[in-house]
């Protein structure tokens, strides 16, 4: 079954390269294309695509604004962010409004059809180390909500379920979190996905946000560059 795409961005020789590489591929075909947020809103509806490749920084409609809108509606496509890292000041507020990952706008080919088969299927392209200087860098930027509130659905979380989110909120792999709790991977994964279940989440993404949010998770300091 083919993979429908969306390609947001205003440059058109970058949607262009995308499209290219997308629509290369036997598995995906490229529905439609949209130079800034208003129009990447309105064809995700008519288009439904299962995948949108969102730019940030746009006319009339950011990218940040445009996600919240589709993420918002009922059976909303995954977005997939890509963005300049180093620039834009908003990465952390768009995983926030509902975006299932990021990457880099100078993405290996491989790595961006990686990317987007990865949150087709539920699962989030951050890596864990990224997701750790994602949140030490951004976090404090950012309007978090009242730390120590609670949500009824966080109450039926058990104790190793609420352990485990904690710890997919810093970071850590399910081999890294088996490690640590000293489970099997497979009884790992079995928690992460009755979380996000009983939490009402796409993927482990909304999950490390929530968790900051809730106050159960604690930005890490960036650390300086040597």
């Amino acid at each position: 079954m083919s993979l429908n795409v969306l390609v947001v961005d205003d440059q058109g020789i970058v949607r262009a390269g995308f499209a290219a590489v997308i629509d290369a591929e036997e598995d995906m075909t490229v529905v439609g294309e949209a130079a800034d947020g208003v129009s990447a809103v309105r064809l995700a509806e008519e288009l439904a695509p299962d995948v949108i490749i969102m730019d940030v920084r746009m006319p009339q409609l950011d990218g940040i604004a445009a996600t919240r809108i589709i993420t918002g509606r009922e059976n909303p496509p995954r977005v997939l962010v890509l963005t300049t890292f180093d620039l834009d000041a908003y990465v952390f507020e768009a995983l926030r409004a509902g975006a299932s990952g990021f990457l880099l706008k100078d993405v290996h080919p491989s790595k961006l059809l990686q990317g987007i088969r990865e949150v087709a299927i539920g699962e989030s392209v951050l890596a864990p180390s990224a997701t750790r200087h994602l949140i030490g860098h951004y976090a404090s930027r950012s309007p978090i909500e009242t730390p120590g509130r609670s949500i009824p659905e966080l109450d039926s979380l058990t104790a190793s379920q609420r352990r485990v989110l904690t710890l997919v909120a810093a970071g850590l792999t399910n081999a890294e979190i088996g490690e640590q709790l000293g489970i099997a991977v497979g009884t790992v994964k079995s928690h992460v996905t009755a979380l996000l279940r009983k939490l009402g989440l796409r993927d482990r993404v909304q999950a490390t946000i929530l968790a900051y949010d809730l106050g159960l998770a604690t930005p890490n300091p960036p650390r300086a560059h040597l």
